[in-house]
């Protein structure tokens, strides 16, 4: 399956209908033509080296007691970052849409779930699982028993240039719902594709750093679109009360080829987000 052959079922799937969209598209048991089949190394130097800004995969909870902490990948294909981020140590949840997605998962962990190996035997291995649902719905936080304000670490990486530009606004109103209270809940968005052109059509739709930055520091707000495809976006702007708040930006050494323009220039940037 091609870029065209996806923007083309997407085309017919607008607005809420995006979720069945995709689970069309996983009806025909292919892969996504940007799925590479492994995880973003620019993730796991993140998990690797970045613990100082996003911390580690366990913690005290009130009584003192040592506990996993939770993380997400929203969108999360065949749930490669998943199995990632549990052999780190976090107890880490892969939200899809699809039945297909979801036996695409299973399949991926019974296949390959040895290959991650465990990064730190005193931490060990975290819990995988795979749930069901819409992201912007609670049913699936219910059936895991997660509360709203419950995940300490959410990943998104193509999930966010996957929707069409008017669901941006639910995207980060929602984030706000499932990242736990600063310092402890940190959003990281390793932002794709920042170099395709601005009103070319998607999935993925084209991601740069303003859009993110303009919608997670006003989360449910429409934010405006110029007619060359830019966001509209006053830096001085003052964040809305529940706005969240960018703690870190960089480039990042590695990233898969698809981020990648000539010479193998990263195009590619991880932003850290926190509640305020």
């Amino acid at each position: 399956m091609d870029i065209k052959q996806v923007q083309a079922v997407m085309a017919d799937h607008q607005g809420d209908r995006y979720v069945d969209g995709w689970a069309a598209l996983w009806s025909k048991g292919e892969n996504l033509p940007w799925d590479r089949g492994f995880p973003n190394p620019a993730l796991e130097d993140i998990l690797t080296h970045r613990q100082g800004t996003i911390g580690g995969p366990v913690t005290k909870d009130a009584q003192g007691q040592t506990c996993r902490r939770k993380a997400l990948v929203p969108g999360c294909g065949r749930g490669v970052d998943v199995l990632l981020l549990a052999s780190f140590g976090y107890d880490a949840y892969g939200l899809e849409y699809s039945s297909g997605a979801m036996e695409a998962c299973k399949k991926e962990e019974a296949e390959n779930g040895s290959w991650y190996r465990i990064r730190d035997e005193k931490v060990g291995r975290g819990k995988v699982t795979f749930v069901q649902g819409d992201f912007f719905d609670d049913a699936w936080l219910k059936e895991i028993g997660v509360p709203l304000n419950g995940f300490d670490l959410v990943y998104d990486y193509t999930f966010f240039c996957a929707l069409n530009l008017s669901l941006r606004p639910k995207w980060a109103n929602r984030h706000t719902q499932l990242l736990a209270p600063s310092p402890a809940g940190n959003l990281i968005c390793l932002e794709f594709p920042r170099h395709k052109g601005l009103l070319e059509p998607g999935p993925p739709f084209a991601s740069p750093s303003e859009a993110y930055v303009a919608h997670l520091s006003h989360p449910g707000e429409d934010i405006p679109y110029d007619a060359k495809g830019m966001v509209k976006h006053d830096p001085l702007r003052e964040p809305s009360t529940n706005g969240l708040e960018r703690v870190a930006y960089w480039q990042p050494e590695r990233t898969h080829e698809v981020g990648q323009g000539e010479n193998g220039v990263i195009h590619d940037r991880v932003s850290i987000w926190r509640r305020r």
